[in-house]
This record gives C-alpha cells, structure tokens and sequence, in this order.
C-alpha cells in the first residue's frame, strides 16, 4: 500500500511539474497544425490567381508546409524541454553536406522554379536555346523537354537553361520569314517585286498585317538578291517558308524573270609572240 501512494505522489508530482508544460505544447500543436494549414491554403490560392504552374503550386505547397511542420515540431520541442539546439545544428550540417553534394541538381531546381514562376516559355512553344531549337513538349522542376524539327526529343537541365538565351518564336504570336531570291542583272526588279508581292497577297497564310515586302538586300557576284518578307502565325511559319518560295520561283519563271546560276565571265587577252 505504501508503494502504491508514492508511486500515486510520483505522478502527482510528474502532473503538476510537466502538466502545464505538455497541456501548453499540445494546445500549440494543434493550433500550430491548423495555422499551417491554412497558411498552405493561402499560399495555394494565391499562386492560383496569378496562374502559377500547377507543377510549381504544388511544389511550393509541399517545400512550405515541411518547412513550417519541421519549425512547428522544434517549437513544441522545446516547449518540453528537449533540447533542440543540436538537433538544429545536426539539421543545419546535413542540409549543407546534401546541398554541396547536389550542387548541380539544385541549380537545376532553382531554374526550373525560375521558368514556373516567370515563364519565358511554356509547352507548346517553340524556342531556341543552347545550340537547340525544338517545341516545349514537358517543363519539370528539373529539366524542360523539347522536341526538335527532325523529331528528336531532346531533355535540357533546367539551370543552364536559365543563363542562356532562350529565343521564343511563339511570344509575339507572329513571325516573319525571310526569304532570299536572286533575279539577274538584265532582270526588271520593279516587275520581279511585283510578282512575288501577288504570290504573298494571294498565299492564306501570310499576314496582311504587317505587309510582306519584296526589298532588294545585296548586289551579289551573279544576282540582284531581292529579301522577300512575308508575315505569318508561328504555327505555319514551315509552311510559308516552302510554299511562297516555291511560288515565287513558278511567278518569276512565268513572267520571263531569270533566277541565274553562279557564273564567272573569263576574259583572255592574246599575246603576240615575237618571231
């Protein structure tokens, strides 16, 4: 009997010690665990009204809410007594240890976080960056992926991506072509403009707005090289491209243009031997 009251005295004594302690801890648990959820909510929202990636949103949500339990856990920690200050220290080495250890996979991260948030691209452009020109079919938190022209499907890390140019052919929603044709020197230019601005006002691709113009660009060796500029959508930039060239060769042909080959004219002199 005698035990039985001290170890009643032992608890009596552990509750009124470390009762207020535990009761105060557990209270700010669970408040703390409500906060952060509603933090999470917030934060959330908030990316979704300025039309955040859901990739990113989500990733922003989880990296925030492990932060704020892991801060919230330390918090309460310490409430009880535990002593925390090795346990942050610990976290604080391994954080650098796999920060130095992961030196690559983090820029790539951090660009990839970039590209979410800004969005200098996104899939179903069509960009050129770091020697690559393809349409963004996936962006990852990692690495963007792209499919080239000759249907090659290509994975760039997202961190070199960042400190390179990217050229975005789709931003601006028009592009212009740039085309080349040589007439010859014995050739009309004003008529050889006017054919090929008939084959662009004719085409259904090109752009009326802005205007194509047919503008003379150099004097060549063998040519009178003429830059034939139509406008277009970036989605049928390929076929503009091949379509108006080759109906400016058919135009020009019609209408007695000559599209010359490269040529060289020899002159000889005759040297008089002497007997």
């Amino acid at each position: 009997m005698e035990n039985v009251d001290q170890y009643m005295q032992l608890v009596t004594d552990f509750a009124i010690k470390y009762g207020p302690r535990v009761l105060g801890a557990l209270v700010v648990l669970i408040v703390g665990m409500w906060i952060i959820k509603q933090v999470v909510k917030g934060l959330k929202r908030a990316l979704k009204n300025k039309a955040v990636d859901a990739t990113l949103e989500a990733f922003l949500g989880s990296l925030a809410s492990w932060i704020l339990y892991i801060l919230l856990f330390i918090s309460v920690g310490s409430m009880l007594g535990i002593a925390t200050t090795s346990f942050v220290a610990l976290l604080g080495a391994g954080g650098l240890a796999v920060g130095l250890a992961l030196q690559g996979s983090l820029s790539n991260f951090a660009g990839g976080v970039l590209i979410l948030l800004f969005k200098p691209y996104k899939v179903g452009d069509r960009i050129e960056t770091m020697g690559r020109t393809g349409m963004v079919t996936d962006i990852r938190i990692f690495h963007t992926t792209m499919v080239t022209l000759d249907r090659k499907t290509v994975i760039l890390p997202n961190g070199p991506i960042m400190n390179a140019d990217v050229v975005n052919y789709m931003k601006e929603g028009v592009l212009r072509v740039d085309l080349v044709v040589g007439i010859s020197y014995d050739s009309d230019v004003q008529a050889a403009r006017n054919l090929m601005l008939d084959v662009m006002h004719n085409h259904p691709k090109v752009l009326k707005d802005p205007e194509p113009v047919v503008v003379v660009i150099e004097l060549a060796d063998s040519s009178v090289n003429l830059g034939v500029r139509p406008h277009c959508k970036p989605e049928d930039y390929a076929a503009v491209y091949v379509e108006v060239l080759e109906s400016c060769k058919q135009a020009l042909d019609q209408g007695g243009i000559t599209i010359p080959f490269p040529q060289m004219d020899v002159h000889l002199d005759q040297l008089k031997v002497k007997d």
